[in-house]
């Protein structure tokens, strides 16, 4: 842990290395402030150390300075993507809870044609973390990763098309569908075409999805990712619901375009970065 603490410290990026003896079984506690653009060096160095993979923690913190002539790059830290498209690929039971209740939400705002509703639904769908985590692998190509964020993600937009599937076919069943109503397209409640404006919405959706998750921003964004989702998700399931299956195949379809250009948009972004990265430790090499 003294050679950690010394070659931590000749790492440029890196301040206030402190290595402290942790308590009587002879544990030894090294910390320092590790800036963005020099955490995955760092990370790499712990591991050359042969220092346990569990022993390591890695905390972002927001810093407040009195003026802004220190300013931080803004960096890519790819150890900390990795761990969160990990743990993001997984279907957890709270995952499809939160997509369960996105679809019984988005069905009543099909439904009644309420704008309200399908927005409230897309702030409580978390399918951002499944679509970022498959742009990560894809990006560092891992097909595990890939294949476990669409798996996660097919999931959860399943889930949520049963619940509106369910929620409409039991309205339907038992009289409680409004008496004017209509599967006709209207504004954001139904998406039945794919267009350029779907399209190029899902692109952009994407590339503000990953760049939130960096930032730890994605609960503010999510919204715009879920509407490329939810709508389609939950029209899909109504309008199978209802007995219309010439629309819900249109609504899968929308879908199905959505998702691809999301997974193309937050995977150019990533691209991107990257190579903006790898230039500038060339640059400062």
């Amino acid at each position: 842990m003294a050679m950690a603490a010394e070659q931590l410290g000749a790492l440029p990026g890196i301040r206030h290395v402190i290595r402290a003896d942790a308590g009587h079984d002879g544990m030894v506690l090294v910390t320092a402030d590790v800036r963005a653009d020099t955490a995955d060096v760092a990370l790499d160095t712990l591991t050359r150390l042969s220092v346990a993979p569990e022993d390591v923690a890695l905390v972002r913190l927001e810093r407040i300075a009195p003026s802004a002539s220190e300013a931080e790059p803004l960096a890519l830290v790819w150890s900390d993507l990795l761990g969160q498209a990990r743990v993001n690929t997984g279907t957890a039971v709270r995952y499809l809870v939160f997509m369960a209740v996105a679809g019984l939400i988005a069905a009543f705002g099909v439904i009644n044609q309420d704008q309200i509703l399908i927005v409230g639904a897309m702030a409580v769908s978390p399918d951002l973390l499944p679509i970022t985590a498959a742009c990560t692998g894809l990006v560092v190509r891992s097909a595990r990763l890939v294949m476990r964020g669409l798996g996660s993600l097919a999931a959860g937009l399943g889930v949520a098309g049963l619940t509106a599937f369910a929620v409409a076919g039991m309205l339907n069943l038992f009289g409680g569908l409004p008496n004017d109503f209509s599967l006709q397209p209207q504004s954001i409640v139904s998406q039945t075409h794919v267009n350029a404006e779907t399209t190029l919405v899902a692109l952009a959706a994407g590339v503000a999805g990953m760049m939130a998750l960096e930032t730890r921003a994605s609960a503010a964004v999510g919204v715009a990712i879920s509407v490329t989702t939810i709508p389609a998700s939950a029209y899909l399931g109504v309008a199978a619901g209802v007995g219309e299956l010439s629309n819900s195949l249109a609504a899968l379809g929308v879908l199905g375009a959505n998702v691809a250009m999301m997974l193309l948009g937050g995977s150019l972004t990533l691209v991107i970065q990257r190579a903006a990265v790898a230039r500038s430790r060339d640059a400062s090499a």
